[in-house]
């Protein structure tokens, strides 16, 4: 008798990363969204467009916190297709292993210098 690979019956074989990536893509396109729709409002309703003004709100904690969240949401967007990326079309493991390597070292810096430009004196 053949293997009957449709419906329940399927062989289900591989990382199984399929609903958790998307649903992981999908919240931290919210967050993103959430963090746009905020600095959209609050561009629109400011009345100091100077460079005083733009300090000022970034030197709010809860700003600082929000955009680091939002980085860090950013950062894991791309991994997750970045990651996606290299296991679909880089077949040798060795320079898929390389280059995943390299994406999360890369991002991780990022995460870094994110930190250090909100939180520098």
């Amino acid at each position: 008798m053949p293997i009957d690979n449709i419906g329940r019956h399927r062989l289900v074989v591989g990382a199984h990363y399929g609903v958790r990536d998307w649903l992981a893509q999908r919240i931290t396109a919210i967050v993103m969204v959430l963090y746009t729709l905020v600095l959209l409002v609050t561009f629109l309703t400011a009345s100091d467009f100077s460079y005083e003004g733009w300090a000022g709100l970034f030197a709010q904690q809860w700003v600082k916190m929000f955009t680091f969240v939002t980085f860090l949401a950013l950062f894991y967007h791309a991994w997750v297709g970045m990651r996606n990326i290299w296991m679909d079309y880089i077949k040798p493991v060795s320079i898929r292993l390389a280059l995943q390597v390299a994406t999360i070292l890369w991002l991780v810096a990022c995460a870094g210098w994110t930190a250090q430009i909100l939180w520098r004196a």
